[in-house]
Parts: C-alpha cells; sequence; structure tokens
C-alpha cells in the first residue's frame, strides 16, 4: 500500500522541471487517442457488421435445407407438413433456383431466378426491401417477376410500361436443334433492394412457373424455414434432421454467409492489430516521462533506500506511476470515444457519400471491446513502465549533501 502514496505524488506532484508535467500529459494524451481510435474502429466496423447482418437477413431465412450432394430433390407433401408442424417453426417454404438468361427489350443478361411459393412473401422481410412496385408473382395476366436493383439496371427494366415483358431462357432437353431453349414471359412487376450481391443476382419468381422454365416439375433446391425463436435454433435442427434424415445439409443465418462473417471478423481484428502496433509506439512516451521522472527523484529513490526500502519496492512505485498514466489515458479514450459516438448518432459528424445504405457511418459501442482495448492498452503500458522502473529499482549512488 505504500506504492500509490510515492506514485501519485511522483505523477501529479510539482517538478523541478516543467518539461516533466508536459511530457506526461503528452502520454496521457497520446494513450487516450489511441485507445479512443481503438475502440471507434472497433465500432465502426461492429456498425457495419449489424448493418449487412440485417439486410442478409432481409433475403436469408432463419434456417435454409439443400442436399449436401446433388441440387435438386422432390419435393414430398408429408415431409413439408411435418416440417410445418416441428416446435419453433413458423413457416415453411419451398424454393427452387436456376440460372436463366433474361432478355428485356434486346437487351440480354444472365441471372438467377428463384423461384418461391406463396408462404415465402408472407413470411419473409423481401416486403420491406421493395423499392418499386409490388412482390406479386403472379397476376390475372400471367407469371411475373421482381427483379434486384441491379438487375433493373443491366437490363433497363421498367415496371411502367405495360406492355413490355422479360423473357427468359433456358436449355430444353426435349428440345430440337434448331430451338434448344425453353422460352416463356413474365411481366415485370417490383423492384428490390437488398445488398448489391444480391440485387445483381437475383430475380424472384413463382415457384410453379420456375419448375416448368426448368423442366423440374415436383423438384425442388431447398426448403428456408422461419423461426418463431431463433436462440432455440439448435434443437430445431436436431429435431429437423429426424425429421429429413441423412443427406440433408441445414444452414443458420451465419453458415449461409459464412465465408463473408469470416472476411469481417478478419478485417476486424487486423485493424485492431495495427492500431495495437500503432500505440506501442505510443507507449514510448511513457518510458522517456517514466526516465524523467527517475531522474528527477534520483535522491527521493537513495533516501528511501537509506531508510531500508528495497529495491522491488522502489520498481514497483515507478511501476504503478506508469500504471497511472496508461489508466488516466484508457479513461480519456473511453470518454473520447463515447463524445464522438453521442455526436456521430446525433450530428452525423462523419458522413457517408450519397448512394449508401445510410447517410453516416454506422457505430456500435459494445462493452466487450471496451474490456478488451481496456486490457490491450493496460499491457501494452506495463510493458512500456517496466524498463525504467528496473532502473529505479537498481539506482545505488551516495546521497550528496550540498
Amino acid at each position: 500500500m505504500l506504492v500509490f502514496p510515492f506514485s501519485t505524488r511522483y505523477l501529479f506532484g510539482k517538478k523541478s522541471t516543467q518539461a516533466i508535467n508536459i511530457i506526461s500529459g503528452v502520454s496521457v494524451l497520446g494513450i487516450g487517442i489511441g485507445t479512443a481510435a481503438l475502440i471507434l474502429v472497433l465500432s465502426v466496423l461492429n456498425g457495419f457488421e449489424d448493418l449487412i447482418k440485417g439486410l442478409f437477413n432481409s433475403f436469408n431465412p432463419d434456417l435454409k435445407i439443400t442436399l449436401e450432394r446433388g441440387k435438386t430433390f422432390e419435393q414430398d407433401p408429408a415431409e413439408y407438413s411435418a416440417l410445418l408442424q416441428t416446435a419453433n417453426v413458423r413457416s415453411v417454404s419451398a424454393f427452387l433456383e436456376e440460372t436463366a438468361l433474361l432478355e428485356y427489350k434486346d437487351i440480354k443478361d444472365f441471372a438467377t431466378l428463384k423461384g418461391v411459393d406463396t408462404a415465402y412473401a408472407l413470411h419473409s422481410n423481401i416486403l420491406t426491401k421493395m423499392d418499386e412496385g409490388v412482390f406479386e408473382l403472379v397476376s390475372p395476366l400471367g407469371f411475373q417477376a421482381v427483379a434486384g436493383l441491379g438487375i433493373r439496371n443491366k437490363l433497363a427494366i421498367s415496371i411502367d410500361d405495360p406492355f413490355a415483358r422479360i423473357s427468359a431462357f433456358m436449355p430444353d432437353q426435349k428440345a430440337s436443334l434448331v430451338q434448344p431453349f425453353k422460352r416463356r414471359s413474365l411481366i415485370p412487376a417490383g423492384i428490390f433492394s437488398i445488398q448489391q450481391d444480391y440485387d445483381n443476382r437475383y430475380v424472384f419468381v413463382d415457384l410453379g412457373f420456375m419448375q416448368d422454365l426448368a423442366g423440374k416439375y415436383g423438384l425442388i433446391t431447398g426448403y428456408e424455414i422461419q423461426l418463431e425463436d431463433y436462440g432455440r435454433k439448435n434443437e430445431t435442427v436436431d429435431a429437423i434432421h429426424k425429421i429429413l434424415g441423412s443427406g440433408y445439409k441445414i444452414a443458420d443465418r451465419y453458415q449461409q454467409d459464412a465465408a463473408f462473417y469470416k472476411l469481417m471478423k478478419m478485417e476486424k481484428w487486423v485493424s485492431f492489430a495495427i492500431l495495437s502496433f500503432v500505440l506501442v509506439l505510443v507507449a514510448f512516451n511513457i518510458v522517456g516521462a517514466l526516465w524523467m521522472i527517475v531522474l528527477e527523484k534520483k535522491k527521493d529513490i537513495m533516501v528511501l533506500k537509506s531508510m531500508g526500502m528495497k529495491d522491488g519496492t522502489v520498481g514497483s512505485i515507478f511501476l504503478t506511476t506508469g500504471l497511472w498514466i496508461t489508466c488516466l489515458g484508457v479513461l480519456l479514450g473511453f470518454l473520447l470515444s463515447i463524445l464522438f459516438y453521442l455526436l456521430q448518432q446525433r450530428f452525423g459528424l462523419v458522413p457517408i457519400p450519397e448512394g449508401f445504405l445510410v447517410d453516416r457511418y454506422p457505430l456500435n459501442l459494445r462493452l466487450t471491446d471496451f474490456l478488451l482495448v481496456g486490457l490491450t492498452v493496460t499491457g501494452i503500458g506495463l510493458c512500456a513502465s517496466i524498463l525504467p522502473s528496473q532502473k529505479a529499482s537498481r539506482l545505488d549512488e551516495p546521497i550528496r549533501y550540498e
């Protein structure tokens, strides 16, 4: 307990040289800015992760059932009914995905046609992501299509033109060499916007239309399941495996885009490592400040040693002084990061250029990030304080009185 009074006095007490106070203040400020930068970078990445997860969840179901091997399987009404009656299952939707060539007013491009049944629109979040038109796949005039924003732009689709149609082409196994493709027409009914990859790739159509175009009558790619409580997904997955048996793959939200989420995590920790290295450089200010304090208090150290204070205790005094500098910097960094968060949420200090989904950088402060950054910066400060504290403990010069 003797260490704390000495360490606080050496840090906050009056110095013979004003430069020591300045260096100590710069050390605290540097640690504070570095800490705030670490927390804010992590919070920005958290914000983008949450934003993109929300976008993905507008398209991806809670659970997606597909074959482990193969592409399509026969839709079984009894199997569908059993899935729908499974505990914690809110809805079940069958789907069939195939790549097709689309043509609209002499403009051609490839897209993934996703045939879905009527249950899809009732329980998914796709209705909230409609930019234009409506999500209706069947009308009295015929089958309709709801295209992604990217597909709309590439094909120059207009839902306001009542006479233009989208032509969908797929290989026809029963066709002749003269006409090897099966062609069906679609009425443009709506445009959705979720995320660039989905917008540039998908067009929603009716499941029966898709089965007819692909020549896969009664076949589906899989089932999409929405849950009552996503937190109970593991027990639901076990129940579904008992119904379907082996040979099926059940992917949750994370597993459906596992590569992307791993990339986000990697980016987060790489950014953390780079900024931590910058903080290591900033920590040299602590070394300089402690060296100056050791030189300033050299006579005090020798007096304390002559009174019986052990070398380890002397070293602990200056080690604690370094930790004081570090902790003050950490607290300052916490306050700066919280202040910036509040200002960003209120005024949007750092905006995002037009054309993005949000108008300002999203921030998401997490307690775990504060704990992680606090421990990391404290560890860096502790390591930076070791050398000066060892120097202080090894001082062994006679006291000279003038």
